[in-house]
C-alpha cells in the first residue's frame, strides 16, 4: 500500500480540498515538482496551471490553480494559491470571454504594469480552458 500524506489547500475564500492523498504534481517556474510522503521540507512559488492530486485509491484529479506558493513540512502540505477550481466548476464560456479580452488588451498599447497583469489574466484564462477541456 502506498503511503499517504495529509494535503491541504486553501484560498483566500475558501478551502478547497483538504485529506489525505498518494501524490501531488505543481507546476513551478522551470518545470514540475510531485510531491509523495516523506518529502523534504521545502517552501516554493507555484505557476498559475493546474495541479493534481492522487487520491489513497489510486485516481487523479486535476484542477486549475492560479498563482500562489506550496508549504511540504513533515506534518503535510499546504498549498496557498489565489484560486482553485475542479474541471466542473470552471465556466468555460466565462473563461473563453477573459481570454479574448486579455488578447485584445495586450494588443493595445498599456504601461508595463498593465500589460505584465493582462499577461497573468491571459495565462488563468488559457489554463481554465485547457482544464476544461481535458475533463472531457
Amino acid at each position: 500500500m502506498a503511503k499517504l500524506f495529509d494535503l491541504k489547500i486553501l484560498t483566500p475564500e475558501r478551502e478547497f480540498f483538504s485529506g489525505e492523498v498518494e501524490a501531488l504534481t505543481f507546476t513551478v517556474e522551470d518545470g514540475s515538482i510531485t510531491v509523495l510522503a516523506n518529502h523534504v521540507p521545502l517552501i516554493t512559488p507555484v505557476e498559475i496551471s493546474s495541479l493534481k492530486i492522487k487520491l489513497p485509491d489510486g485516481e487523479w484529479r486535476e484542477a486549475f490553480n492560479s498563482e500562489g506558493f506550496v508549504e511540504v513540512r513533515r506534518e503535510g502540505v499546504i498549498a496557498f494559491v489565489q484560486t482553485c477550481e475542479w474541471p466542473e466548476e470552471i465556466d468555460a464560456r466565462r473563461a473563453e470571454e477573459a481570454r479574448i479580452r486579455a488578447e485584445e488588451m495586450l494588443r493595445q498599447k498599456h504601461s508595463i504594469k498593465e500589460y505584465q497583469h493582462t499577461k497573468i489574466d491571459l495565462a488563468r484564462a488559457m489554463e481554465r480552458l485547457r482544464v476544461t477541456k481535458t475533463r472531457r
